[in-house]
């Protein structure tokens, strides 16, 4: 649907959302309607037995699954959504065991069997048993009333009434048999054409050329033939054997295996993975573990329910499809969190997954542990002021609590840790960083973070930076503005308010139990205007800085964060720096110094969360309107940049501002395409066919076009979502609380997503 399609039918719903508990509704900003649409995902299941050789699989009319192998008849056994089940070895009909079956098919949604004697089904009280004269035969389709078409590639025979009613060769080896039942025609591919068997004259004729062809298959209806190659793929009118159009091989892999026509959408399997052709003449790519056991596709039919089954040399992938609103999205990633990401609280990934197993994770501390339970606090608060469910709100206050104790669990007032863990589990040891040769500030190249805390029971992380700042502030601002608690508001106001007098006491830096400034937490002059207008930390430390000030001064009412603030934005040039153009932003000129150079080799994309967080103090607590007129530009003008990577959480931070152009058609298709198996499985785009690539630039923007979260390898709102491919073999998982949870609630807290609605 195109975006004047989505607004014209997007009607502000101001009976559902004045329920909600959101903030005031701004008028006239486009609100979707969160109807179930179609969401993806699979199940798979792993062959059981590495030499058995996989050809075939479908499903019958009771969704029963087989799979021919090398080894005989295969049926998937147990098997759930990021739990993988097996294929085993299929005894249900022992008679079937001792039989040399060569091909398995579906009739009339039944299961039909080809062997070196006959065609047989188990279907219609075992009655079909069509016998045959070729031992050899592999390949067979059904025709009308219970005929079939059976080769051994190159003779061919016709069997009708359980016995051979004509027989005859063909030039060329048979790659496959196909059965149009408009025309009552069978169609042979080979190599280098197509012909026909026509049942009622018994004549062999060739229709047309299929040069190159590995594969076939009818669609529309019977009226077209979509034939498979070792690049690309061409159509065929199925009357008269003319070739429709050039060849097509803007694909993401050309060399085609199967194609198929399930509901009506094409589907290809190659040797890179499996696509399925959309409206738009673009395709929707399932490939690397998160879909398919292994890229080399084998075959493809439908499963029961609108499933497609793709059959690799790896195991089964059974591709789903159910209705999901994007509320019931949440709630399954809801669910998902609190059973596997929460650590004393903290919210965090998963790591230690053996073969992206969640059952054998670990949880591990990380650098960001602070940021990201922040983020996931940040949803769960949102969750309760539109909905009130207690839940959400326990949710809420157990991270906050854990947020609390970054504070506590050392002895500097107002400093938060990174993160903490049992005493004894972390590496004490000097953490060597290369990049950190160029750093102006002297003492950083070895550092020891983990720290041991007064109890004895703990250690806890030092070193917090900028982007957890951010976080922090973005969390305890939603505290104290938002929630419904008096008491917890005052703790949230009291942790701002030591946070930020820690910062302003230490002349705008985070200083450590060493009494030094933490690497990335300098907000000073003397740091942020060092480095040249062009350097992207200018002008991102000068708006988060400018933020956090403004906040404390509206919570706390304290001159010195005013103070501060006006002095910065009017003195020091703050004002300026965080007003510059996001597109002068670029690398150091080569007479710059070499951390601003290192810094500035490409866009740091974690600048990008640091910035539309913070723009939750920057824009509400403007000291004044005309600065909040300023603050709009800025902000209008980041999203503009940003605009590409169709990213909700940017899109609807930047409608915090009241903005109606902020992109909602392209948020709710990154909230649905977000992938519901979030573990990080290697993932290869690089090579793909169907991509518009850019050259090389400072934003790392490599594509003309994003790809859907489901498809790429990043997910993190922090990491290049333009990033193609990556090696991480299913290590580990991410959780869904920052990055789909924040956004998907913020987005129902601005009032831009309603309710779900009954189709």
């Amino acid at each position: 649907m195109t975006r004047l399609g989505i607004l014209s039918c997007l009607v502000i719903f101001l009976l559902i959302s004045c329920g909600e508990g959101k903030k005031e509704m701004i008028k006239d900003q486009p609100v979707y309607r969160d109807v179930a649409y179609q969401q993806d995902y699979s199940i798979k299941y792993a062959v059981s037995d590495s030499e058995a050789a996989l050809y075939k699989v479908f499903s019958d009319r009771n969704g029963v699954i087989q799979v021919l192998s090398s080894k005989g008849l295969l049926h998937p056994y147990a098997g759930e959504l990021l739990y993988p089940g097996t294929l085993v070895s299929d005894d249900t009909y022992r008679p079937m065991t001792d039989k040399k079956i060569s091909s398995l098919g579906i009739y009339q949604h039944q299961l039909v069997y080809l062997d070196d004697k006959a065609v047989l089904s188990n279907a219609w009280a075992g009655e079909l048993y069509s016998r045959h004269g070729l031992p050899g035969a592999k390949i067979f389709a059904g025709g009308k009333d219970f005929s079939f078409l059976i080769s051994d590639g190159r003779s061919l025979q016709y069997l009708k009434d359980n016995q051979v009613d004509w027989e005859g060769k063909i030039s060329g080896e048979v790659l496959d048999i196909q059965y149009g039942e408009e025309k009552n025609t069978f169609y042979i591919l080979t190599a280098s054409e197509v012909q026909t068997f026509s049942p009622g004259d018994k004549q062999l004729t060739v229709l047309g050329k299929a040069e190159g062809a590995t594969c076939f298959t009818l669609s529309k209806e019977g009226k077209e033939l979509v034939v498979g190659t070792g690049n690309g793929y061409f159509v065929i009118d199925a009357s008269t054997g003319e070739q429709r159009g050039v060849v097509n091989t803007k694909l993401p892999w050309t060399e085609i295996t199967v194609v198929r026509e399930i509901a009506g959408k094409l589907w290809f399997g190659s040797t890179r993975g499996a696509f399925m052709l959309r409206e738009d003449g673009k395709f929707n790519y399932y490939a690397s573990k998160r879909w398919l056991l292994s890229d080399d596709v084998k075959h493809i039919s439908e499963g029961e329910g609108g499933s497609v089954l793709v059959l690799t040399g790896a195991g089964l992938g059974r591709i789903e499809f159910r209705p999901m609103t994007l509320a019931a999205k949440a709630a399954f990633y809801d669910k998902q969190v609190r059973q596997r990401h929460i650590r004393y609280g903290l919210y965090c990934d998963i790591a230690n997954l053996r073969n992206g197993d969640p059952s054998t994770a670990t949880l591990l501390p990380r650098d960001s542990d602070n940021l990201w339970t922040a983020m996931y606090l940040g949803s769960q608060l949102f969750r309760y002021l539109v909905t009130h469910d207690p839940e959400a709100k326990q949710n809420c206050l157990e991270a906050f609590e854990a947020m609390e104790r970054l504070y506590t669990i050392h002895t500097v007032p107002g400093f938060f840790a990174r993160s903490y863990e049992r005493r004894g589990y972390m590496s004490f040891k000097n953490e060597y960083r290369p990049y950190l040769e160029h750093y102006w500030y002297p003492g950083y190249q070895n550092s020891v973070s983990w720290r041991h805390a007064d109890d004895p029971e703990w250690d806890w992380k030092a070193a917090p930076s900028s982007d957890q700042t951010v976080g922090q502030m973005f969390a305890l601002t939603l505290m104290a503005q938002y929630m419904d608690d008096d008491k917890v508001k005052e703790r949230a106001v009291k942790l701002m308010d030591g946070l930020m007098s820690h910062i302003v006491d230490h002349s705008l830096r985070l200083v450590d139990d060493n009494r030094q400034a933490t690497l990335w937490g300098i907000w000073h002059p003397e740091y942020v205007n060092r480095f040249p207008p062009m350097v992207g930390d200018r002008k991102l430390y000068s708006s988060n800085i400018i933020a956090f000030l403004q906040t404390a001064w509206h919570f706390t009412q304290k001159e010195k964060y005013k103070q501060m603030a006006d002095e910065l934005l009017y003195k020091e040039g703050y004002l300026e720096n965080l007003m510059r153009p996001i597109v002068s932003i670029g690398r150091a000129p080569q007479e710059a110094d070499e951390w601003s150079k290192t810094l500035s080799e490409e866009w740091n994309h974690s600048d990008d969360e640091m910035y539309f967080l913070a723009y939750w103090g920057l824009y509400p607590y403007a000291l004044n309107d005309s600065l909040k007129v300023k603050y709009l530009d800025a902000i209008r003008d980041h999203f503009e940049m940003e605009r590409p990577e169709k990213d909700a959480l940017w899109n609807f931070c930047y409608a915090l501002t009241g903005a109606r152009d902020f992109d909602l058609e392209e948020s709710i298709w990154f909230l649905k395409e977000m992938p519901l198996d979030m573990i990080e499985w290697s993932v290869t785009n690089s090579y793909r066919k169907d991509i518009d690539y850019l050259e090389a630039n400072f934003r790392g923007q490599v594509t003309a076009e994003i790809l859907p979260p489901d498809e790429r390898p990043e997910l993190k709102h922090n990491r290049n979502p333009f990033t193609l491919d990556s090696k991480r073999n299913g290590l580990t998982e991410q959780g869904a609380g920052d990055t789909f949870l924040l956004p998907y609630w913020m987005g129902r807290f601005l009032g831009v997503i309603s309710a779900p609605v009954d189709n």
